[in-house]
């Protein structure tokens, strides 16, 4: 995910509904500066919502362990069952 654009703080609270229109509209990410300095993030809850879910699988060993073996599998040439042949 990459920063859209940075926007001073005064701005980005004298356009407060532009800048939560075009985060929902473009899906954008926008830096939050102060004196500068990027200070905080706005992004979509979309975008919100697939980290928080991303970083709780990367969080979980059970699941990363089951991942890191089926990469090791695939590169290793084991076929898979495709799941159309199961139902």
């Amino acid at each position: 995910m990459q920063i859209d654009t940075y926007l001073p703080i005064t701005q980005a609270k004298a356009k407060l509904l532009d800048v939560v229109r075009d985060i929902h509209d473009k899906d954008s990410t926008i830096a939050i500066t102060k004196n500068g300095v990027p200070e905080a993030v706005m992004l979509s809850i979309e975008q919100y919502e697939s980290i928080r879910e991303t970083l709780a699988i990367l969080a979980d060993e059970d699941v990363m362990t089951q991942l890191r073996t089926s990469i090791k599998e695939e590169k290793d040439g084991k076929s898979f069952v495709d799941l159309e042949d199961i139902a």
